[in-house]
């Protein structure tokens, strides 16, 4: 009967921990998406909103960090349910991070508007790796609530379209500025943009990676996998 209390409670202090960082994942989609408004449309106050939410993130990433340390050492988890604390802990590392690029989007949004540099070419340029990027994140956290590693796999492939619209969206920047100097400031400001959007997609995967490896037992970061989102074939 202890060990099945003790089980339980385990399990409940788990879920807890595990809803915190859905909220976090909340908090860090919606930041995103008012950081490309901000970009599109040059909303001075939801810029400011964008930047404020990060310290909401930041605090739920110390405390989520020090309640997975204390579950730790008060449970002794066995293995697989250390995999799941471990694996939680990077995928809350991903979300502060993502925090961090969704406002340095709002900030270059605002001060790119502040100084009258017109973007809406610029936002059009960036529009679809925002959209695909947001899609890999909403779904990277929705494998994560369910614990799918198979829509977890399905999803690594995705974060390689990222990586090319990224170099497309760099090489056609580069040609506006060498054909119009006039271009540079805001240019490189959408550049820099579409820098954090890639790097968000970046972590959005790691979190898919995370899954898999809780649900599998598998490491996949840095193997074939980890590229085409296709197992591994024995050899």
């Amino acid at each position: 009967m202890i060990g099945e209390h003790s089980s339980k409670q385990y399990d409940n202090e788990l879920e807890a921990i595990r809803s915190k960082v859905l909220l976090m994942g909340g908090i860090v989609e919606t930041q995103f998406l008012d950081a490309m408004t901000c970009f599109r449309i040059g909303n001075a106050e939801r810029a400011d909103r964008v930047m404020r939410e990060d310290d909401a993130v930041n605090q739920l990433e110390v405390s989520l960090d020090d309640a997975c340390s204390h579950l730790i050492v008060r449970r002794q988890p066995a293995a697989n349910d250390l995999r799941t604390i471990m694996a939680t802990i990077k995928v809350i590392t991903d979300l502060e991070r993502i925090g961090d690029e969704a406002t340095k989007i709002a900030r270059t949004a605002k001060a790119l508007h502040a100084r009258g540099a017109v973007t809406v070419n610029h936002y059009e340029m960036v529009r679809n790796i925002a959209n695909n990027t947001s899609d890999l994140l909403h779904d990277a956290l929705d494998a994560f609530a369910r614990n799918d590693g198979k829509q977890a796999l399905q999803l690594i492939a995705q974060d390689a379209v990222i990586d090319h619209e990224f170099r497309s969206i760099m090489r056609n920047l580069i040609t506006f500025m060498m054909e119009d100097p006039r271009t540079i400031s805001a240019a490189l400001d959408t550049l820099w943009v579409a820098k954090a959007i890639e790097r968000i997609g970046d972590h959005a995967k790691n979190i898919a990676e995370y899954v898999i490896y809780v649900v599998e037992g598998k490491d996949i970061r840095h193997s074939k996998s980890a590229h085409t989102g296709e197992p591994e074939q024995a050899e």
